[in-house]
């Protein structure tokens, strides 16, 4: 082999290396916006239920705060990257939601609590959707496999948040359903142990070419509106199950020790299985990677439901932990797929706008049925409804047009 070509070969994995190691770095605001702000109060929800003897709406409630805040967050975070820049944006929303999962722990008042779930909303949908376009900007246009793998390893880092989570918050509340603060105050130091990588990643990403937009044109709205009303369908349906999953198994007879390895099968599942989803979603360019995605979590809500128990726990863990995920992978390939790189921002904000209004209106709707029914698994089959229509209305997202494609143009060029 030529000494030249050996050197171009060690050079492109070097920077290989280079731009994983950036995304993990990135995958710490994954990690604190999804992970441990989000959700791990699916562990927290029930000792805090019983302990501040909430109702199902009541508890779904603080969910529904925490999108309504995601909504606005989304709705800035274009805004924000083009003013401040988008590395800046991001380590501030980063800080601000690290800061709101500690003061969480301070009060026990449902209004108080309500409106720190509020702004960490806000501040969350700003780390995730800042982090999403740093990961984009990282690998060269002409390589989309390579991009979905390093988008696929940034959302990996929401499934380290829940396998943290999963370590920690079952040891502190051994002691009592009223120990739930200390599980907030371990959620905040393991975001704020985070926030060094970040910044580090943060700092080696170039801003993309021609800048960041902060609005879409309405042609580009017009391009991904399936995608858009698609996964805010599936927002709606995978919050449900991610609010309510460990309440439906406490109902069902589950044990503490057969919900801690659920939910440790849920974050290690979704951790390896996204790194996968990322360079299988990146080999298409329309919407059937998406609907693969909701149509798999669609399935992995169904075992618990049909038939409860321990087998049932484990198949659910797998399919919807392999898949949930993904979803946010499956719309950041489309938008890059789509659209030219100064728009990535504007789209992956737009597309998380639509994910925020379902996941406001998801916990809701579950609560007030479970609440109207006295049962929670009446509630949780919104999740499956949900999913399968986002699945089809996928379908409907068209490739395309190779001539305005930036991945497609880079490959022909």
């Amino acid at each position: 082999m030529p000494i030249s070509t050996m050197k171009k070969t060690t050079d492109e994995r070097g920077d290989l290396w280079r731009d994983i190691f950036t995304a993990l770095g990135l995958s710490t605001g994954a990690a604190v916006a999804l992970g441990l702000s989000r959700f791990a109060y699916g562990l927290l929800l029930p000792p805090m239920q019983a302990d501040l003897q909430w109702t199902y709406v009541e508890a779904g409630a603080l969910n529904t705060a925490n999108g309504a805040g995601y909504i606005f967050g989304a709705l800035v975070a274009a805004w924000l990257a083009r003013r401040w820049g988008t590395a800046r944006a991001f380590l501030a929303g980063f800080s601000v939601s690290v800061l709101v999962l500690l003061l969480t722990a301070m009060t026990a008042s449902l209004s108080a609590l309500i409106l720190l779930r509020t702004v960490g909303g806000v501040s969350t949908a700003i780390t995730f959707i800042l982090g999403a376009g740093l990961v984009s900007a990282i690998c060269p246009l002409e390589n989309p496999r390579r991009r979905g793998a390093l988008v696929g390893v940034y959302v990996a880092g929401v499934s380290i948040g829940v396998i943290l989570a999963g370590a920690a918050l079952p040891i502190i509340l051994q002691g009592g359903v009223q120990r739930w603060p200390e599980g907030w105050i371990v959620l905040g130091l393991l975001g704020a142990a985070g926030l060094p990588a970040a910044w580090l990643a943060a700092r080696r990403v170039h801003q993309p070419a021609g800048g960041t937009m902060a609005l879409l044109s309405t042609r580009e709205c017009r391009r991904i509106a399936p995608t858009l009303i698609g996964y805010g369908v599936f927002g709606a349906g995978y919050v449900g199950y991610m609010t309510f999953i460990m309440a439906l198994l406490r109902e069902q007879g589950g044990s503490s020790e057969q919900m801690i390895w659920f939910w440790f099968t849920l974050g290690l599942v979704s951790a390896v299985t996204n790194l996968l989803w990322g360079r299988v979603l990146g080999a298409f360019s329309d919407g059937r990677g998406p609907a693969l995605v909701f149509a798999t979590a669609m399935l992995g809500t169904l075992p618990v439901l049909l038939y409860p128990g321990p087998v049932a726990m484990l198949l659910s863990a797998i399919l919807f932990g392999g898949s949930f995920m993904a979803g946010p992978t499956s719309i950041t390939i489309v938008a890059q797929r789509q659209l030219s790189p100064a728009s990535w921002t504007a789209a992956i904000s737009l597309l998380t706008v639509g994910f925020a209004f379902g996941q406001t209106i998801g916990p809701i709707l579950a609560g007030a049925i479970s609440d109207v029914t006295g049962s929670i698994e009446a509630g949780f089959w919104v999740s499956p409804l949900l999913l399968a229509i986002a699945a089809c209305v996928n379908l409907l997202q068209r490739p395309p047009v190779p001539a305005e494609s930036p991945a497609l143009a880079g490959k022909s060029s």
